[in-house]
């Protein structure tokens, strides 16, 4: 008989080194020994349920090991001391705790414990009670009685079953028994037939026992079909379809409510209004009753149909088949979108309307309908609103309360899905919305805040890093603190422009924004920008030759404090015209807009045009949603709207609708016949003259357009002085405020008659802003301000406040419009040869000239600074333009800063090299021909991830804006289409193929997960960097089936790993359209300064941006059926191609190191997938099935 048991003894060497090195719980108790009143002191460690107990803590073999499954833990009264011994240490020996271990083996004694402190002895109870595994000894215990349990009534069932079948054969052979009995009966019947025929008619108490019996039995079947009916209705089935059809109910309830209260709407407001707009005095324009009621007429006709159908099925009911009506409807609801995206500007015209007296007074008249209720017209606007929402909610109650295996569950769930995405569209599309939650994160991100960001008119134009380098007072720069200054460090700030203000922050140790205590918030209306150095100036010579012309300049001049300059370098020369272009855009912006508000506003005796309250109350203009192609043109150069929005839109998106060259042509023309080719709405802003003179200067003098709601000019007065200078002034006697006091209103001239003088007059009772082009004056004058050096701002124009200068008692009828063209197309210093001064400033033929000519340089200046691709790829177009500009130079009565401004964009078309200092794919490649590259042991994680990152931002980088229009990379010529695009596609691939082929090449589990743990560190480093594609290439490689099925591998790779893995494909995981992606970019985090992505530089996924694109292209038209471009469309795609260049714009300052890319290019490294799956089975081989 066997009387020992046998055991891996290394494997319990191995189980007692655990212990000591990774054990639950450790340190020295003392253990009685087999002798009576012996105590031992050992060193135990428990891991898992063994218990290893040591002669020392420095003991590498175990002195012995318990087994602890079952046992149980108690603790145990301190044993009986004897007398002998000193009282202190009896005392000692009291106070230890003791505890005995129980084992539930029969004939193994208790293992008795005691440590030194109570709440060790605890802690150790508690240890060994969770090794006993007794909780899920209790819990099986009560799981076995639970399958006892279920085992008898099993057998309970199986008896009944059994009983059930013999009865139901029993049942069987009676039935059978009695149909023998019935055929038999009735051959008895048909043998008796004869004789009872001639037999008297049947009983009549047979009569009434039949009767009685067919009583019975279809009182029994009505009883039998009753308890089937009440079962079934007590059924959830039935409770689940009575809640679906009392949804169906209340959802057709809902859309009468919704057809009626869009019946009000149309036919109480939006028919009336019309009617009331084609009367002799309209109280309200076509225009407007368009722009506030947009396409509601259409939803109204759209629901009616919907409705009909809704009552059409219910005359079916109870079979209520709602999915054919929904797939019906879903085509047509993109008609909410325009609903959706312009309601803001909807009830913002309405606003404005209610100003006039008549409108108000004729719609509270229509709101007092009886069937109104009491409600406003912006009640029934606000309704269509929440239609999309409010199908949505009910589908998703009806789902809940439709079975899987019902006919239309698939057909709802589509309806559902769709009107989720066209929601989220819709949501995405609301501009104001956008605009407002970009601002608020703005102003989060700021310590001190911000509230000028709380003005919903204030639109985010654009962001980045630039330098501001110190200066000083006039402009001049600290040339002694610019050798100790590091400015990549000291100087960095994060610049913010909107489009009334324009912010300077700094950043914080700890990712905060500061504003800048001084100059931190510019208001645009007050600053000039300074677009090249002064030739005269040296100081602006040396700093153009220190930073490499990089620098521009800001001058801003508060009412309130001394001007002040600022001087800020951009990182290229790409990237200091695009800032240039914006703040200039800006900048023209809100001086037209202020500057005809106040002309306007000023004089009692002008009414405002309405076309120009309704656009100039703020920055914002009227959206375009549908145009034919010449309106577009015709809005590039029309001075009621100037919109950088639109102006990028059209710029971003002109090649879907139209080519360059019809571009080109139709600015060349406005420069060529600005009369012929501005449309005659604009015009009518020049010839606003007053009525004396009103037909004089008109293109056509039976046109009444070109006069209207012009009753009197705006006095603007022309004095000649006896200066020895023979200076002329142009006054504006308007009270402009010291915030508006840099619009400057003047033309140069010099007088022809020196010695003709004025009679004096009295100064007007308000301040007059007057302008002087003087040389001499200007050189005299101690408060002069810094000169405007933009083509928009003429630098020679300076603001002063006249003191006392008497004003010409002869006015020039010249309107608001007019002193704008003044302002924007301005003078130089001296007037050129061959046109008189006082012919300048009255002649509008020369105003309007100015102006277009003024407008066209400003459309070509952002063409080629910020779309320098049209020209680099079409030189047919860049030698138009060329020729243009050059024909633009000739003209004699071309302003100097007309002239400076063509040869600067002539300059920069000109440039052949564009001083680009940044990398291109080509350079990377070349710099690959190193003699010895690089192992992928020898290279660190970092080096890795960086160059990674440097590949494919220039990579990114290098796509063009218009490969991303006409889904070009989903057609079958998509290698010629959009070659970029597909590049990057490529090297996506290839970096993937890379990492998955180095995993692969290693023979042994360790190094395999090794390198997979390294590539994951790879991919966190690029996370960090914010290269999202470097991380999406790392983990599709690592999702690929070659890899993730190595499972032996994969447990060898630690927890810390696999969990960053984890959270990196949560990341850029592609669920609910890279919804986690999206939301990392549009993240504030505390070192992000993006309000509508990450920190730049970064290289976000490409398929993200495409997907969206596609989803665009494929789901609203380029046209209407009317032949109208959908600009609403084009604006969606600007701005998605608007945010692919933020990207690409900043560059990373990573030096490239030629070993790392020579070996992150290398194509030899990389294996097929075919391979690579066949090596995957050769390391691990199938598991037999």
């Amino acid at each position: 008989m066997q009387k020992s048991v046998r055991y891996n003894e290394g494997h319990a060497l191995y189980l007692a080194f655990l212990a000591r090195k990774e054990g639950t719980k450790r340190g020295f108790l003392s253990k009685k020994a087999a002798e009576a009143s012996r105590w031992h002191e050992k060193w135990f460690a428990l891991y898992q349920n063994v218990l290893f107990y040591f002669e020392g803590e420095q003991s590498g073999r175990p002195a012995g090991m318990y087994l602890l499954e079952g046992c149980s833990c108690e603790r145990t009264p301190a044993p009986p001391r004897t007398s002998a011994g000193p009282a202190g240490a009896r005392d000692a020996l009291d106070k230890q705790y003791y505890f005995t271990v129980l084992f539930g083996h029969e004939g193994q004694k208790p293992l008795e414990l005691r440590c030194e402190e109570e709440q060790a002895g605890k802690e150790w109870m508690e240890a060994i009670h969770q090794a006993s595994y007794a909780d899920i000894l209790i819990e099986r215990e009560v799981l076995m009685q639970k399958y006892i349990h279920l085992v008898q009534i099993v057998e309970t069932e199986k008896i009944a079953a059994n009983q059930l079948r013999h009865q139901l054969e029993d049942q069987d052979t009676e039935i059978e028994r009695l149909k023998s009995e019935i055929v038999a009966l009735n051959k008895t019947k048909e043998r008796m037939r004869p004789y009872h025929s001639h037999q008297e008619d049947e009983d009549p108490d047979i009569k009434k026992i039949k009767k009685v019996q067919s009583f019975m039995r279809g009182w029994l079947c009505r009883r039998k079909w009753k308890t089937i009916v009440q079962d079934y209705i007590c059924s959830p089935h039935a409770e689940s379809m009575r809640k679906r059809n009392q949804i169906v109910f209340t959802m057709v309830e809902a859309e009468t409510e919704y057809v009626h209260q869009l019946y009000i709407l149309v036919n109480g407001f939006l028919r009336p209004l019309r009617m009331a707009a084609s009367s002799k005095k309209p109280p309200i324009s076509h225009d407007d009753v368009s722009s506030i009621f947009l396409n509601s007429e259409t939803i109204m006709f759209l629901h009616e149909i919907f409705h009909q159908g809704l009552k059409a099925r219910l005359a079916n009911w109870p079979t209520l088949v709602l999915a054919d009506l929904f797939d019906i409807l879903l085509p047509m609801l993109n008609i909410y979108q325009e609903f959706v995206r312009n309601h803001q500007y909807s009830l913002q015209v309405l606003a404005n309307c209610k100003q006039n007296r008549d409108f108000d007074k004729l719609l509270k008249q229509y709101e007092a309908n009886p069937a109104c209720e009491g409600r406003m017209l912006e009640t029934f606007l606000t309704y269509p609103m929440f239609q999309i929402p409010r199908y949505i909610i009910t589908l998703h109650e009806l789902l809940a309360h439709t079975p899987h295996e019902h006919v239309e569950r698939k057909s709802l769930e589509f309806a559902k899905s769709k009107l989720e995405e066209l929601s989220r569209v819709m949501h995405d599309e609301v501009s104001d919305t956008e605009n407002i939650r970009k601002n608020l994160a703005i102003e989060r991100m700021i310590v001190e805040g911000c509230d000028i960001l709380l003005d919903t008119s204030q639109t985010f134009i654009r962001q980045g890093s630039l330098i501001q380098v110190p200066s000083v007072e006039r402009g001049k720069l600290s040339k002694v603190r610019l050798g100790s200054l590091s400015l990549k460090k000291e100087g960095e700030r994060q610049c913010f422009l909107f489009t009334k203000h324009f912010l300077i922050c700094t950043r914080s140790s700890g990712g905060k924004l500061h504003l800048l205590k001084t100059g931190g918030v510019l208001s645009l209306i007050q600053c000039t920008l300074i677009e090249e150095p002064d030739a005269s100036d040296d100081d602006s010579k040396g700093s153009g030759h220190m930073f490499g012309h990089l620098d521009f300049k800001i001058v801003v001049e508060p009412p309130d404090a001394a001007p002040f300059t600022v001087v800020l370098l951009a990182p290229s020369r790409q990237e200091k015209a695009a800032w240039m272009s914006d703040i200039s855009q800006c900048v023209d912006n809100i001086r037209c807009n202020g500057l005809m508000t106040i002309v306007f506003e000023e004089n009692s005796k002008v009414t405002v045009p309405h076309m120009i309250n309704k656009t100039l109350n703020s920055c914002k203009v009227p959206q375009i949603r549908y145009a034919s192609v010449e309106r577009l043109l015709e809005r590039l150069t029309d001075l009621r709207f100037l919109s950088i929005d639109f102006l990028n839109t059209f710029l971003h998106t002109y090649r879907i609708f139209t080519t360059a060259t019809v571009v080109l042509a139709k600015l060349s023309d406005i420069y060529k016949r600005p009369f012929t080719s501005i449309p005659v709405r604009s015009l009518e802003l020049f010839f606003a003259t007053s009525p004396n003179n009103r037909g004089e200067h008109m293109v056509d003098g039976k046109s009444p357009r070109l006069c209207r709601k012009f009753s009197s000019p705006p006095p603007l007065a022309v004095s000649r002085t006896s200066s020895p200078v023979r200076a002329r002034k142009l006054s504006l006697t308007s009270s402009l405020n010291a915030r508006i006091g840099a619009l400057d209103l003047t033309t140069s001239s010099c007088s022809s008659s020196p010695t003709t003088h004025s009679p004096t007059a009295s100064p007007p009772p308000h301040t007059a802003a007057v302008l002087e082009s003087s040389p001499a004056d200007r050189a005299g004058d101690p408060t002069e301000l810094s000169p405007c050096r933009s083509p928009s701002t003429p630098r020679h124009l300076r603001y002063r406040q006249p003191g006392g200068q008497a004003a010409d008692s002869s006015h020039c009828s010249v309107s608001p419009a007019s002193a704008f063209a003044i302002a924007t197309a301005a003078a130089g210093h001296g007037s050129p040869p061959g046109f008189n001064n006082t012919e300048r400033t009255c002649d509008k033929e020369f105003i309007i000239r100015r102006t277009a000519t003024n407008r066209v340089l400003n459309v070509l200046r952002h063409w080629v600074s910020k779309h320098a691709q049209d020209f680099e790829l079409n030189n047919e177009l860049k030698m138009n333009v060329l020729n243009l500009l050059e024909e633009v130079l000739r003209d004699p009565d071309l302003l100097p800063q007309e002239r400076k401004a063509t040869a600067n964009i002539l300059r920069a078309l000109s440039q052949d090299d564009q001083d680009d200092i940044h990398l291109k794919l080509e350079d990377i490649i070349q710099m690959t021909d190193c003699p010895k590259a690089e192992c992928f042991e020898t290279l660190s994680a970092m080096e890795l991830a960086e160059q990674i990152t440097l590949l494919d931002h220039v990579v990114f980088r290098s796509i063009p804006y218009e490969e991303f229009l006409g889904q070009g990379w989903m057609k079958l010529d998509k290698n010629e289409r959009t070659p970029y695009i597909m590049k990057t596609s490529q090297h996506f691939n290839e970096m993937s193929n890379l990492v998955a082929s180095q995993i692969m090449n290693y023979a042994d589990i360790s190094s395999r997960a090794n390198a997979i743990e390294k590539w994951v560190a790879v991919a966190d480093i690029c996370r960090c960097l914010h290269n999202y594609n470097g991380v999406l290439e790392i983990t599709a490689a690592l999702n690929r089936s070659a890899i993730y099925r190595l499972k032996k591998t994969w447990a060898k790779v630690s927890k810390q790993t696999k969990a960053l893995m984890d959270k990196l494909q949560k990341t850029v995981s592609s669920e609910g359209r890279f919804k986690n992606l999206r939301e990392t970019l549009k993240k504030n985090k505390k070192h992000s300064s993006w309000p509508c992505s990450c920190n730049p530089p970064a290289v976000p996924y490409l398929g993200m941006y495409l997907t969206d694109l596609a989803f665009i292209e494929e789901g609203t038209p380029n046209f209407t059926e009317e032949g109208l471009v959908n600009f609403s469309k084009m604006r969606m795609i600007s701005h998605i191609i608007r945010e692919i260049r933020q990207f690409q714009q900043t560059a990373y300052r990573i030096d490239q190191q030629p070993k790392v890319i020579q070996y992150l290019l290398d194509k030899a490294l990389i294996i097929d997938e075919d391979t690579l799956y066949e090596l995957s089975l050769k390391i691990e081989p199938r598991l037999p099935a």
